[in-house]
């Protein structure tokens, strides 16, 4: 794969970069955190900083209001918003919800919602996961949510969980399992389904009850026939690999503000950061994060090119879920106390990594899956 960015990858790099890092400084943060949204926390302001400048719709096909570039240049904004851990829900909005009904949304689809997305009107979210019983499952090949036809519509039937936004969106993408054994993606409106909140670690998610929720024909994505589970594991994989972009820009700025912060507290006389555990253990986790990136790199330049991506997606979550969790482990242990003071901004990588990880499945149930498609293909 080319590593290297295009120039409108970098220049889409380099704005993010200049609009988040302007707008959303640690204070910042602090201040949002402080207003203890009940439906958890939002920078309205950055949100619409971002749709201004054209980067909400950055992947959107030009016809539907967006820029028409292509995933990996989306992946940059998802890695820019992760470095500073930004409370705005790009890869749930921009990935999950625009992104899929682009690919596969029809005309009157793509033409009703996106445009709302890229402007800012709009956010999306999509709710994979469900209860089955007292128990979360993935709920992807077969979900548990039912959807009867009815009319010239539908009615749907099942209870979603730890729906990322789930709070906040208007618009959630829901899988359901149809009469013939198919899989359906709807398009429903979170106004008609009862939302309650479930809190994260770093960010509230929602459940969701579906009961007895109509929605009109026109809100199964693609319309009739469309290939569900073709669509849902796209989804899957495209949001998995942008959650892994998410979680190298966290990595990284964990790792400076481990490298800044030792290069410059004294003890003993000397710099923390000349000791030699401290060094090995930086050491260790700059290993980690660069594995971090260059495997979501791969997974993200993979899907771009339209290429098979499902290995690549596997090996990268996997780096995530358990590299992440060492880096800002790292970063917190050299800290010493500082590390965990709320008022210190190292705490929201932790946090946001260890959101990122738990949605991901972690690191053991990804190298399993891995070795069980390696496996099956020897």
């Amino acid at each position: 794969m080319d590593f290297s960015l295009s120039e409108e990858q970098q220049a889409v790099r380099d704005l993010a970069s200049q609009i988040i890092g302007e707008i959303s400084r640690p204070e910042h943060l602090t201040e949002i955190e402080r207003a203890q949204d009940p439906k958890g926390p939002f920078d309205a302001g950055l949100w619409s900083a971002l749709a201004e400048a054209g980067l909400l719709g950055i992947a959107v096909a030009e016809d539907a209001g967006g820029q028409g570039l292509d995933f990996v240049a989306l992946a940059q904004v998802v890695g820019v918003v992760g470095s500073v851990a930004a409370y705005v829900p790009v890869v749930e909005t921009l990935v999950s919800v625009a992104d899929t009904i682009d690919r596969h949304g029809s005309a009157e689809q793509r033409a009703a919602w996106l445009p709302r997305i890229a402007d800012g009107s709009l956010i999306g979210t999509a709710a994979t996961a469900e209860f089955v019983g007292d128990l979360v499952t993935e709920g992807l090949s077969s979900p548990a949510t039912t959807a009867t036809a009815s009319g010239d519509g539908w009615v749907l039937e099942g209870v979603k969980a730890c729906v990322p936004s789930g709070l906040r969106a208007e618009l959630v993408l829901v899988p359901a399992t149809l009469a013939d054994g198919g899989v359906g993606l709807f398009l429903v409106d979170t106004a008609d389904v009862t939302v309650e909140r479930q809190d994260g670690p770093l960010l509230p998610e929602a459940t969701m009850t579906l009961s007895g929720v109509g929605v009109g024909g026109d809100r199964l994505l693609g319309g009739q026939g469309a290939d569900g589970r073709a669509i849902l594991d796209s989804l899957a994989i495209r949001t998995t690999a942008a959650l892994c972009a998410l979680e190298a820009g966290a990595a990284r700025s964990a790792l400076t503000l481990g490298a800044t912060y030792t290069s410059e507290r004294e003890q003993f006389g000397k710099k923390v950061a000349t000791f030699q555990a401290v060094g090995q253990r930086l050491g260790d986790a700059y290993v980690d994060a660069e594995a971090i990136s260059l495997t979501a790199a791969q997974a993200v330049w993979r899907i771009a090119q339209g290429e098979d991506a499902t290995d690549a997606v596997a090996i990268a979550k996997f780096w995530a879920a358990e590299g992440g969790q060492r880096v800002v482990h790292a970063a917190t242990h050299v800290h010493g106390g500082v590390g965990v003071d709320r008022e210190y901004p190292l705490h929201r990588y932790f946090l946001l990594t260890r959101q990122i990880e738990l949605t991901l499945g972690g690191a053991t149930q990804s190298l399993l899956a891995l070795g069980a498609r390696t496996a099956a293909s020897a």
